[in-house]
């Protein structure tokens, strides 16, 4: 370090000029000391495929595809901000860009560690988690992709893109045309299928933004293959968080993002949740209801041939549910996803039998819908 600047009284100057002159050395010294300290600026990406690691776990890209135009990206600990974005193109074609966070494979580019691409059988859960910040002067949406192939592709474009719209501002649409509606990760989308050319697309398009939005990436995995969009054999290459923008966008941002893929699907494995994945189990889910109320009886059976020693269930509820109390089972729920475990009489299931919970909640009224996925130590059960 640079050591303070030391002048002896007696050689001080005596004209103004040379006073002047020796304050502006001094000062020059004094910025270069503060300047030595580390930048706490956050990483500015203007590079139109750049990118970088936060996290050591996921990859930040600018993936600036559609335009010329000039576009930056802020990029923070958790996220990144939409610096600038300069231009426009036209509504009823494809958009600008896609600023964006990812895990998995995208362009041979895999994020550090990650354990994609993952046949879809073999995966238990995963869970994911992801913040925006939204603005009012510009066009696009906040788009959360999924991405499958029939081969583990680390490279190009994958058969099917699942987008999920948390938020849609300006005259645009998704790809293809609204084929109805379906309930997942117990929320309300609406549903458009279609395909751009080079893959398919299925759209699930939330009718209000969603500002922040924990979930189970499976449950709109399952939702794809039960109709009839990708397969079961088929493979989760990449999930990514980010924003098209049409038009403008600075201020845009993903504020935090997380991803995680956890294997115990039929495949085997251990699902996650700290106990070994059962080779099979089927659920009955019966429920009584009144007009804001419910109660629900859970029960699983092990149709595998080895014991249980201890299990972890999730599902999430459909839109307007919430769990109030609980019987036979520790009952807990986040982002609309429920996670129950055993009490210490039924934490062990033998092979062929059965264990069962209840638990108490309140819904919006009308027809009770009920989860469409449960799954068991990472093991996706059956459902009566």
């Amino acid at each position: 370090m640079t050591s303070p600047l030391r002048i002896p009284l007696r050689r001080l100057p005596r004209t103004r000029a040379a006073l002047l002159a020796l304050l502006m050395v001094a000062g020059v010294m004094t910025a270069l000391t503060a300047t030595a300290q580390p930048a706490r600026a956050d990483e500015r990406i203007c590079d139109q495929y750049g990118s970088t690691t936060i996290q050591g776990k996921y990859v930040v890209q600018n993936n600036r595809w559609g335009t010329s135009a000039t576009q930056c990206i802020d990029v923070t600990g958790t996220g990144f901000r939409l610096a600038q974005a300069d231009g426009s193109v036209p509504t009823n074609g494809a958009p600008k860009s896609y600023p964006s966070v990812y895990y998995g494979c995208h362009y041979t580019n895999c994020s550090p560690g990650t354990n994609l691409p993952m046949q879809v059988s073999s995966i238990g859960s995963a869970p994911s988690s992801i913040s925006y910040t939204y603005v009012d002067n510009a066009v696009y949406n906040a788009s959360y992709d999924i991405w499958l192939d029939p081969t583990p592709k680390r490279d190009g474009v994958n058969r099917t893109e699942i987008m999920i719209w948390l938020n849609r501002v300006g005259p645009i649409q998704p790809i293809g045309s609204r084929v109805g509606t379906a309930n997942v990760g117990g929320r309300s989308w609406e549903v458009w299928t279609g395909s751009n050319g080079s893959n398919d697309v299925i759209s699930f398009i939330a009718p209000s933004a969603i500002t922040s939005m924990s979930f189970d990436v499976m449950d709109f995995v399952d939702e794809t293959v039960a109709r009839g969009m990708a397969q079961r054999s088929w493979y989760l290459t990449s999930v990514q968080a980010g924003f098209e923008p049409w038009q403008n966008g600075a201020g845009l941002a993903v504020n935090s993002f997380s991803a995680s893929v956890n294997t115990g699907g039929s495949g085997g494995g251990d699902g996650g949740g700290g106990e070994p994945a059962p080779s099979g189990c089927e659920v009955t889910y019966t429920t009584n209801s009144w007009s804001n109320g419910f109660t629900a009886d859970v029960r699983v059976r092990n149709t595998g041939s080895t014991a249980i020693n201890g299990w972890e269930m999730n599902f999430a509820l459909p839109a307007g549910q919430s769990v109030t109390s609980a019987w036979n089972a520790t009952v807990s729920s986040a982002g609309g996803t429920v996670t129950a475990r055993p009490v210490e009489h039924n934490r062990n299931i033998e092979p062929g039998g059965t264990q069962s919970f209840g638990f108490q909640g309140t819904h919006s009224g009308g027809t009770l819908a009920k989860p469409a996925r449960f799954t068991l130590n990472g093991t996706v059960c059956t459902v009566k």
